[in-house]
């Protein structure tokens, strides 16, 4: 839920009381699609930086 609220995860890592971020993060990477699907869209919709 923490994800979808896009919390920080250094916040995350407190709410949760975990000693370390790896912890946090791993939880974090599980990412649902729609979450991955809208990323690559933003990043689809960017002009070319390299033009």
């Amino acid at each position: 839920m923490l994800v979808a609220l896009d919390v920080h995860p250094r916040v995350a890592m407190q709410i949760l009381r975990h000693s370390q971020i790896s912890v946090t993060m791993n939880v974090y990477s599980e990412v649902s699609s729609e979450e991955t699907r809208k990323a690559l869209k933003m990043l689809g919709d960017r002009p070319d930086m390299h033009a």
